[in-house]
């Protein structure tokens, strides 16, 4: 019991610890959610869709659809969340960079299960083409998930705004 107790304190500790060293993550929008299987008496199944922007590429937006567990266990948020998760994301304005990124940096994260399971979107630069490429996975402690999907982002002019930033003169 003792031993339990300290395990707790310790990954309590390293939980803010990580916290605080984190990089900046966008922040989720609930655009809307649509029932896909009726429950009687506790919260229907539902797929979910959300949209973020990207923190630190400035013009690019993503759209992810996740389905939410209904039930007796999605009511009290303990479901542990299916790993089924599809993505789309564009360039919705002139594409600014903020400050340089590593390839596969994280732009947002979601935890699917109390401990186990989380969701991740993380961006990358396709140099040769000029395109960002986005990719969204789901991942266990235990095993990993081979759930994903990925979306690109060619890096066009908006407007008339002259020559597209390239994203290989913002990766580090």
């Amino acid at each position: 019991m003792r031993f339990r107790r300290h395990a707790l304190a310790l990954l309590a500790v390293f939980a803010l610890g990580s916290a605080a060293i984190a990089p900046a993550q966008a922040q989720e929008d609930l655009i809307f959610r649509k029932s896909t299987v009726w429950k009687m008496l506790t919260p229907n199944d539902k797929l979910a869709v959300y949209g973020v922007d990207d923190p630190i590429v400035e013009g690019v937006a993503c759209h992810y659809t996740i389905p939410e567990k209904g039930g007796v266990s999605g009511m009290f948020g303990v479901a542990e969340e299916v790993s089924e998760i599809s993505l789309a994301c564009r360039q919705i304005g002139p594409i600014k960079f903020k400050e340089k990124a590593e390839q596969g940096d994280v732009v947002f994260r979601e935890r699917r299960s109390i401990v186990w399971k989380k969701m991740q979107i993380v961006r990358g630069c396709d140099a040769k083409r000029n395109v960002l490429v986005y990719l969204v996975y789901s991942d266990k402690l235990i095993d990993g998930s081979p759930q994903n999907s990925t979306s690109t982002v060619p890096i066009m002019p908006w407007g008339g705004s002259g020559d597209a930033p390239k994203c290989a003169d913002w990766i580090r």
